[in-house]
């Protein structure tokens, strides 16, 4: 059942712009998935869902990546989790810093993941810049690369 609700999860928010939980939560109510808010919220979190600005300047449910296979960004995220230190932003520019030379394959991983609100990346031997698109989308990228890092911690 846990299997089915997520490919659902996945398939909704690719074809709809799912703004919050609540939306989630009736779009799977009408498809047959009768679930509550903490179950909705563990899902988000198991599936490392991220909000992102859509096309129409609001911010929706997405996966972060685009015409990525599951296995390519599992294993960027994997790399990403075991090189970076810290995340942090100022203005539009975010700075991730690293350990000793492995910026480089973390900013490869950055880049593989494609998200739409990146302009950009730099990377030296360990230290990675971000350009992004504003100062909300950088935090916003900010927060998301958190909550990745956040969740080796767990």
């Amino acid at each position: 059942m846990k299997k089915r609700r997520q490919a659902k999860i996945l398939e909704i928010i690719r074809n709809l712009d799912v703004e919050t939980q609540e939306d989630l939560q009736a779009l799977l109510l009408e498809s047959g998935f009768e679930v509550t808010q903490a179950t909705i919220s563990r899902d988000i979190k198991e599936l490392r869902l991220v909000k992102e600005l859509s096309e129409n300047g609001r911010y929706v449910y997405s996966t972060g990546k685009k015409n990525n296979s599951d296995s390519v960004s599992v294993r960027a995220s994997g790399i990403f989790i075991d090189s970076v230190i810290s995340v942090e932003n100022a203005m539009n520019i975010v700075c991730v810093k690293c350990f000793s030379g492995m910026a480089g394959a973390a900013c490869a991983a950055i880049d593989s993941m494609q998200w739409n609100e990146v302009v950009g990346t730099i990377a030296g031997d360990d230290t990675i810049f971000v350009l992004c698109k504003t100062e909300n989308a950088a935090k916003v990228f900010t927060d998301n690369l958190e909550k990745l890092l956040n969740v080796k911690n767990a």
